[in-house]
């Protein structure tokens, strides 16, 4: 699996957690064509190496900046055809994000806005430093959400909350965001990444199979009726019986000790 990028840092230790930092600091990780070319390869490889890591801690590097969108300096006199190229890299990246069966938390350290919301939201959940802001400013240039931000964002905060934000632009804080569902948990900045790692390391001391299985029936509960979802979960639940991991979890309980498992 690729580990090595230009705007990006992954790196994935011993317990399976993978940390994903974007590294543009002195542009409070705008991303650039590069950042958005180097986010989509990262996800897309954790698509395809699946069992590289149990789970993903996506946030940006510094302490102001989670990630402020797009590189509208690099933007600066784009031709049409050149947006619609650029943007259609961070599509891809987005379809990587949605697509990826790996748990996925958003460690949010500073701004994100824009499009650097959008990657928040498209990961499974949310921790925030105290210090944090979020927005959805594309209508305040002309444009609008365009990386997913129009179908998370209601899904998260409801479609009434979300009009509110998108229509307006107006910055939120992370009190707001921890109120109105956009964050689960909001602490100290220098306590953030300790905090995310914590629950990223009982996501994966869980059965990956089961772990994923579960992540994939829980997506579809906002997409299908609820009877259709059941089925969906049942197919998913059918999945995770033939495994050796589900007799190691039941043989562990009874032996009572902490279960080891293997991803089989």
């Amino acid at each position: 699996m690729r580990t090595t990028y230009e705007t990006v840092l992954l790196a994935i230790d011993g317990d399976g957690i993978a940390t994903v930092t974007m590294n543009r600091p002195d542009a409070l990780n705008a991303m650039n064509t590069q950042m958005m070319r180097d986010l989509r390869d990262c996800f897309s490889e954790f698509y395809v190496n699946d069992g590289a890591a149990r789970c993903i801690v996506l946030t940006g590097a510094g302490q102001r900046g989670f990630c402020t969108g797009a590189d509208l300096k690099e933007r600066r006199g784009m031709t049409d055809l050149a947006w619609r190229q650029q943007h259609a890299v961070i599509e891809q990246a987005i379809k990587a994000m949605i697509d990826c069966p790996i748990p996925m938390i958003a460690a949010v350290n500073g701004a994100a806005y824009a499009g650097g919301l959008e990657l928040a939201l498209a990961c499974d959940f949310v921790y925030a430093a105290d210090h944090a802001k979020f927005a959805l400013t594309e209508v305040t240039l002309g444009i609008m959400p365009g990386a997913g931000g129009t179908q998370n964002l209601p899904r998260a905060v409801g479609v009434r909350r979300a009009k509110e934000i998108i229509l307006t632009g107006t910055p939120f804080t992370a009190a707001d965001a921890l109120a109105w569902g956009v964050a689960n948990t909001v602490v100290p900045g220098a306590e953030l990444m300790a905090a995310t790692l914590a629950v990223a390391r009982k996501i994966a001391a869980n059965a990956p199979i089961s772990v994923k299985q579960a992540k994939k029936a829980i997506d579809k509960a906002t997409e299908l009726d609820r009877h259709s979802g059941y089925a969906f979960e049942l197919e998913a639940y059918n999945r995770t019986v033939p495994t050796q991991d589900r007799q190691e979890g039941i043989t562990a309980f009874n032996e009572k000790r902490k279960p080891i498992y293997r991803g089989h």
